[in-house]
């Protein structure tokens, strides 16, 4: 398998894809207009404390509050006097109005939620993750075997300093580390915690302390060590940003980060722009012929699956199960393609036999194992649906590239031109009934004018007879479908 890592760099926007196999798997877009903001540190100054929801609303500088949950404070738990730890401390316990607080973005504002915050800061670096407020050594669970495990964890253990007391995470990318590089990283992240520290205490309220890196660089970090084959860049500045940072921290990197100088779009190489525009429809096809309908929400997202076009060779049962077989790897690259966080329903069709639901599971769980994001999925409910979780990790394609429709204001959907003359039947009757006039001016989209004026025009002359008021029509071009006014002469 061939993995290369496109970057194409504007003035204003940075956009980082993963191609696995001449196909899209994942895409990472930073504008400068609404940068990223998870793992950023800010000095929060406390707004309000509510005690019915365990919780307070944090001014951090962003259009709105974010919310810090009781459970996310460092002080949640109150210490051990001996007879266990007790209850954990109520939010009043814990903050009041007008402390100002350390805090770190969990999840980016999203539709009317403003962000969600934590006092328990993670600082990541190539090999090891910093836990300035915990203590004891973690290990990715992504690294299986034991024997690696045991080794990490006691190579953290020997370059630690004898009186820390800081925790840490040991990342994936640090399998088969030497112990220097891990030395080398922790290093860096305490002198980097000490700048944020002094940063901290110059900083007023509601200013940002700390910010990720750059989306170009951030991706070396976060994704370029996980077998990446290229990383080819577009731009001759940002080039040599990456190349610099790769020589300085993960140098087996740097011989092939490439700028790119073709007179193609670096994007157009592998249909890439083909591929985003796919990636904002609702429905999906499937090479069989079948396909799969995608439904955000702000609650949740819905996957259907259907069989569409596909007949099948054998029987209807191995129609279904071959088509919802295809489906798990269409799933799981949508997953990751419009970066699709929160709760996911997936709708398969209905699978009689038990061995087939179970098969389907495990092929979806095995399309999932290379996700960067933390996934978890249960067993098919009574209803036949799946249930998974997926971690949010920035905007999803979606949120960031689209807005509400102004004509449906979100619902997907527009009232017919049917219904809207009967809205204005009985407008008329209304105003005919509270007001004296003469004339009555109807003012509407011109799908509402030609339909009253051909399938409704009978119903319309017996309304102007029982009024005993005409009622003059004038197309609007500028009018949206929903939208009439009824003008009194």
């Amino acid at each position: 398998m061939t993995t290369e890592m496109l970057i194409n760099v504007t003035p204003r926007e940075v956009r980082a894809a993963v191609v696995e196999n001449g196909l899209l798997e994942e895409l990472m877009i930073e504008r400068a207009s609404r940068l990223g903001l998870i793992g950023n540190l800010y000095k929060g100054r406390v707004c309000r404390v509510l005690p019915g929801m365990q919780a307070a609303f944090v001014d951090i500088g962003l259009e709105r509050t974010a919310f810090l949950h009781a459970s996310d404070t460092v002080r949640s738990s109150p210490p051990d006097d001996g007879e266990g730890p007790g209850p954990p401390a109520g939010i009043t316990e814990l903050l009041h109005e007008g402390e100002e607080v350390l805090v770190q973005v969990l999840k980016a504002p999203l539709g009317t939620k403003g962000a969600r915050l934590t006092m328990r800061i993670t600082i990541p670096s190539r090999f090891l993750v910093l836990l300035p407020a915990s203590s004891g050594i973690g290990v990715s669970s992504r690294i299986e075997e034991e024997e690696e495990r045991l080794r990490l964890k006691e190579a953290v253990e020997q370059v630690m300093p004898a009186d820390s007391e800081y925790g840490y995470i040991v990342r994936t990318a640090a399998e088969s580390a030497g112990i220097d590089a891990l030395r080398a990283d922790m290093i860096f992240l305490h002198k980097l915690w000490d700048r944020i520290r002094g940063k901290y205490a110059e900083s007023a309220g509601g200013e940002q302390v700390h910010g990720d890196l750059p989306l170009a660089v951030r991706v070396i970090r976060d994704v370029a060590s996980t077998g990446v084959d290229s990383i080819k860049v577009d731009s001759e500045m940002t080039y040599i940003q990456m190349k610099e940072f790769a020589e300085t921290f993960i140098p087996e990197l740097a011989p092939i980060i490439y700028h790119y100088t073709g007179r193609q779009p670096i994007l157009d190489l592998y249909g890439v722009e083909d591929e985003i525009q796919k990636a904002l429809d609702r429905k999906v096809e499937l090479k069989s012929g079948g396909y799969i309908i995608i439904d955000q929400t702000e609650a949740m997202t819905t996957i259907d699956v259907n069989t569409g076009a596909y007949v099948g060779r054998r029987n209807l049962e191995e129609t279904i199960f071959r088509t919802n077989l295809e489906a798990t790897i269409t799933i799981a690259r949508q997953l990751r393609l419009r970066n699709i966080g929160g709760i996911i329903i997936i709708d398969f069709i209905d699978m009689d036999l038990e061995s087939h639901r179970n098969q389907v599971l495990e092929a979806l769980e095995s399309e999932l194992d290379g996700d960067h994001a933390r996934n978890q999925i249960t067993r098919v409910s009574p209803l036949g649906l799946v249930e998974m979780t997926r971690k949010r990790t920035r905007d999803s394609l979606e949120h960031l590239m689209c807005e509400t429709c102004p004509t449906c204001n979100g619902r997907g959907y527009i009232k017919a031109a049917e219904t809207i003359c009967y809205e204005i039947f009985r407008e008329i009757l209304r105003q005919s009934r509270q007001f004296k006039v003469n004339e009555m001016v109807l003012l509407a989209h011109p799908d509402v004018i030609e339909m009253l004026l051909d399938e409704e025009a009978a119903s319309l002359a017996e309304l102007e007879e029982f009024t005993g008021r005409p009622t003059r029509l004038q197309a609007e071009a500028l009018y949206l479908r929903e939208q009439f006014d009824i003008v009194l002469m």
